[in-house]
């Protein structure tokens, strides 16, 4: 796989730099496929199986460096990390990276004689404690080698990733309003409950109210034990865009979405 282009480099810099603005890069061939020119090795990655689900997490990790030539190449170090993406908030539309990354590394295994590593038993998982609003299903596993360790240099480096598809339960979201039509000043209240697979645990769900399409989201709260929730929010004068959505703490649950029937008598007529 080609080491060389600028952005493939910068990928695997912030990526190892573990920051939420980690980049990622396009995925690297499953079987090596000779060097490009000037590159002294070539890096393969992938996984075992190549999805998950909310009962099967884990994966085996695999992959090979090879020598220009398409030798093995021993006694490598590769640095292995896990990137969840989300999808960035950017209703206006401006040239920024669609996504923001959360990388974990899972280890720096060494090739063997045979040019190849292996990290098993990997959870494909989000395992901080941020929200998971807007977190996308397919999360990525990243390899790196660089022949100085210096990633400041990156005309040395070597780069290749893979997608794990994982695959999500549903849940849903039921509510009331106090009232369906709105004006500027009132005080609009919510409350209702999230629906989780059984045996998930319905406290502690993250519940989003969005009143505006400039706002990823107005008011927060998270579920009672039972499942419940209630929130108000004081309606203004440009509210136009009412929605609920949930980010369930589980990574393997999915969220759920509802627009809102509510209307602002606020706004201008057209």
């Amino acid at each position: 796989m080609p080491r060389k282009s600028p952005h493939t480099r910068l990928v695997a810099t912030a990526a190892l730099a573990l920051t939420a603005g980690a980049l990622s890069a396009p995925a690297a061939a499953a079987k090596p496929s000779g060097a490009a020119p000037g590159d002294a090795y070539v890096l393969n990655v992938s996984t075992n199986p190549t999805s998950t689900g909310y009962d099967k997490r884990r994966v085996d990790v695999t992959g090979t460096v090879t020598k220009a030539d398409g030798t093995p190449a021993p006694h490598i170090p590769v640095t292995v990390q896990e990137v969840v993406r989300f999808t960035t908030w950017n209703p206006w539309g401006d040239p920024i990276d669609p996504n923001y990354y959360e990388p974990r590394d899972l280890g720096k295994p060494v090739t063997d004689a045979n040019g190849k590593f292996t990290i098993r038993n990997v959870n494909i998982d989000h395992m901080s404690g941020s929200s998971l609003l807007n977190v996308q299903r397919d999360v990525d596993i990243t390899a790196l080698y660089d022949e100085d360790g210096d990633l400041n240099t990156p005309q040395d480096g070597y780069y290749a990733d893979t997608s794990v598809t994982t695959k999500a339960k549903t849940s849903s979201v039921s509510y009331k309003v106090n009232k369906k039509k709105v004006k500027a000043g009132d005080i609009l209240t919510v409350q209702g409950k999230v629906t989780l697979p059984k045996g998930v645990e319905p406290g502690g769900q993250e519940v989003f109210l969005q009143t505006n399409w400039e706002s990823e989201y107005d008011v927060r709260t998270t579920t009672e034990d039972d499942g419940f929730f209630v929130m108000s929010v004081r309606v203004s004068g440009y509210d136009d865009t009412f929605a609920l959505r949930t980010a369930p703490r589980d990574f393997y649950v999915a969220g759920a979405h509802k627009r809102l029937p509510i209307t602002n008598t606020s706004l201008p007529r057209p």
